[in-house]
């Protein structure tokens, strides 16, 4: 029964991928739609009935499907765990995924491949479930590479825009990158502990015979892949410019399914983390330092889905660092009250886009919270959330996050700290100049200006109201989310009622976050200050808005020289190699051209022949003697 439905759950939403590839054409856009949105609801109610059932006995459900490699002392099975961290994953994957695949029903409903839209979706879902409940590396890795499979075709999903085309291209190149330190540190694993299957490997650890160095070389491998799925540096590149996509995509791909791939493996993989602080050093610097980068690139950007994009790269950033501190469950609250908040505020940014036909750009908007005014709440609810204002989800989160970093690095506290505020400075931006003061759009905008749809709008109140009260899963004093987790983290942290220290930290924090609030408010609604036009940007603030010319020193120094190369190859190279090849071929047309010549058809001269030869053998024979 248990294997029935772990096969439901995970194939699902491939049915729904099948039916829309099949027969997504030959039925109504509305039919389609509710067939892919239906299936990824199976997977949430069967994600469902599995975490009862795991509350109740507290053990996880483990599947073996079917034996798959075996070669001498090495053996892999195709297997599913679904304990304590995939439940949890699963659930706001399945729950999350759902919404948006109701939002983009009314979202995507003039498309004329909508369809394939839902298939893709289902398609990416299906993967996602596979990366999550694997139970073991290789089943994980075939759901990683299938999310960026189905990124690719997601962000590339307009695909008669070229520059749409090249996103997904970068998206997949980049992530590729760090797929190859994944693929690595599978190896080295593999040849460590002869499986990839965690519990397996996780008892091999704790026997104590495996070699620490070659664990250190194989987390530092993994820690690569996980880079490049999570978008760190320097691997972050591609995840604002996924930002071509659809805002569906932007939503399923930045909240709560690929980019926090990177963060399940590592916590999946904490028992071979917390043996080597090396790397976890270099994982809280790594994230730390991409909090920062990413938060100040974000101050100054004015494409609506931009700046949420750099959010999430920030947000990832802090999540990174509470897992190279080896706070994991903390890095797991924060990845489920982001996923909340930031889903909603991908969606509302979509609402956003969909109420002004297309625009994007926040100097042409303004004044939205009369005509949109569910957008505009629930988009308030989501960014007083990832602001870190009290009481909603965002605070707890991230101010445990803060806390993590002050007890280990004061360093790290500063630089999470800084980039907290902000955060609640560009957040409070977006919102000032999006639904504040006078709109600033054509004439023909402001006629049009409209709230979305029910579909549209129905998933925002959701997510708002879990951005508001989601923080409850993991308060301090119940703690609910640590002691669910205790069972999978290797480390747990030692549990205390707030004293002096804490209301302290907890009072910086949040004075961090008014203090960015106020200086937006100050500069955005008092000043009423529009920002400029790209061509009047000078000085850092033009580096800043340039996203720190990044993308042009990867371009000049790797890019151009690739390209340069090739170039090489393909005018230089490969014509004089096919010359060098052609003139064997014509040596030997040569020498059959000449030797055609003596084939006349005439006797005489062929018997003259015979005889010439039986005269020269002869000779040679009594030469010879």
């Amino acid at each position: 029964m248990e294997t029935n439905l772990a096969l439901l759950l995970l194939l699902s939403p491939f049915a729904g991928f099948l039916f829309n590839v099949f027969f997504g054409k030959k039925v109504s856009r509305n039919v389609s739609g509710a067939i892919g949105t239906l299936t990824v609801l199976v997977s949430f109610l069967m994600s469902i009935c599995f975490f009862a059932q795991l509350q109740q006995s507290g053990k996880p459900f483990e599947i073996n499907l079917f034996d798959w490699i075996s070669v001498h002392n090495f053996k892999i099975s195709f297997g599913l765990l679904l304990d304590q961290l995939s439940l949890i994953w699963l659930l706001f994957v399945t729950g999350i995924g759902s919404l948006i695949h109701l939002y983009s029903i009314s979202y995507m409903h003039d498309d004329e491949n909508m369809h394939k839209f839902f298939a893709y979706l289902n398609l990416f879902v299906f993967f996602m479930i596979t990366l999550v409940i694997g139970s073991n590396l290789l089943v994980m890795f075939i759901g990683w590479e299938g999310v960026g499979l189905c990124s690719y075709l997601l962000i590339g999903f307009w695909y008669k825009n070229q520059s749409y085309n090249d996103a997904a291209k970068k998206a997949f190149i980049m992530n590729r990158i760090g797929d190859l330190g994944f693929l690595i540190g599978m190896f080295i694993l593999a040849s460590v502990f002869s499986t990839l299957d965690y519990t397996q490997m996780h008892n091999g650890i704790t026997v104590g015979t495996a070699n620490t160095g070659l664990l250190g070389l194989a987390a530092l491998c993994l820690f690569i892949g996980a880079c490049g799925k999570s978008a760190q540096l320097p691997l972050y590149t591609w995840l604002p410019d996924a930002m071509a996509g659809p805002t569906p995509v932007s939503a399923l791909i930045h909240a709560a399914t690929m980019v926090t791939a990177g963060i399940f493996m590592v916590t999946r993989m904490n028992f071979l983390f917390d043996l080597t602080p090396e790397v976890q050093n270099i994982i809280a610097i790594v994230g730390g330092t991409t909090a920062l980068v990413a938060a100040s690139i974000g101050l100054l950007q004015n494409d609506i889905k931009k700046v949420l994009a750099y959010s999430t790269v920030s947000q990832l950033g802090l999540m990174f660092l509470a897992l190279g501190l080896g706070a994991y469950n903390v890095a797991v609250f924060h990845v489920i009250t982001h996923a909340f908040f930031k889903a909603c505020l991908f969606l509302g940014s979509g609402s956003v886009i969909h109420g002004l036909n297309g625009e994007q750009d926040m100097r042409k908007m303004g004044g939205l919270r009369k005509a949109m005014p569910i957008t505009f709440w629930t988009m308030m609810i989501s960014t007083l959330a990832i602001a870190g204002i009290f009481p909603f989800a965002g605070f707890w989160s991230k101010d445990e996050i803060l806390m993590v970093a002050f007890e280990h690095n004061k360093v790290l506290w500063i630089v999470a700290s800084i980039a907290s505020i902000m955060t609640a400075f560009y957040m409070f931006r977006l919102m000032y100049l999006t639904f504040f003061k006078d709109f600033r759009g054509t004439e023909e905008q402001k006629h049009h200006l409209h709230e979305s749809p029910s579909l549209i709008t129905i998933p925002l109140v959701i997510l708002a109201t879990l951005a508001f009260v989601g923080g409850a899963i993991n308060l301090p004093g119940s703690n609910w989310l640590n002691h669910f987790l205790e069972p999978i983290l290797a480390t747990k942290h030692e549990e205390h009622a707030l004293g002096k220290h804490e209301y302290m930290l907890m009072g910086i924090a949040l004075a961090g976050a008014f203090f960015g609030v106020l200086w937006a408010y100050s500069k955005y609604i008092k000043q009423a200050f529009v920002p400029k036009e790209d061509s009047e940007i000078i000085g850092f603030s033009k580096t800043i808005y340039n996203k720190y010319y990044v993308d042009e020193f990867y371009t000049f120094l790797i890019v151009r020289p690739l390209n340069s190369l090739s170039n090489f190859f393909r005018t230089t190279l490969e014509p004089a190699l096919g010359k060098i090849v052609f003139s064997f071929g014509t040596v030997a047309n040569g020498i059959g051209t000449q030797g055609k010549k003596l084939q006349t058809g005439s006797i005489g001269l062929y018997l003259f022949a015979f005889v010439i030869g039986v005269l020269g053998i002869i000779t040679y024979l009594f030469i010879a003697q």
